[in-house]
């Protein structure tokens, strides 16, 4: 099972940009979706997740500007990130829950580059 995180790119502050997950394998469900990211130099944090409930949270560095969505017929996160900073910048890695017949996992993408410029 992989995920695949695309979306990524070089924008200006204030801008915009759309990250999306797909996971690779045929799968029973997926319980939570979430975003994390890690900026050079810092640890990996959380920045958003949204569970099958569809309740979601979010770092209080994002509340506001970007929105965690999952789409269930196509098994994909979504992160829309509005009013970019350049402390935005970091590798954003999707994570999700699946589950299996043997008990549920965590899987991680391999991360998307987000480059905010000022």
């Amino acid at each position: 099972v992989q995920l695949q995180a695309c979306g990524g790119g070089l924008v200006q502050a204030g801008g915009f940009l759309r990250l999306s997950c797909s996971v690779s394998a045929t799968i029973y469900g997926i319980n939570a979706m979430g975003w994390y990211r890690q900026a050079p130099g810092k640890q990996r944090e959380l920045v958003a997740v949204i569970t099958r409930r569809a309740h979601t949270n979010y770092a209080d560095s994002v509340k506001g500007r970007f929105t965690i969505s999952r789409d269930e017929a196509k098994n994909m996160a979504y992160l829309q990130m509005n009013s970019l900073k350049p402390e935005d910048t970091a590798i954003y890695y999707c994570y999700m829950q699946l589950q299996g017949r043997m008990g549920d996992s965590d899987h991680w993408g391999q991360g998307t580059l987000v480059t905010v410029s000022s």
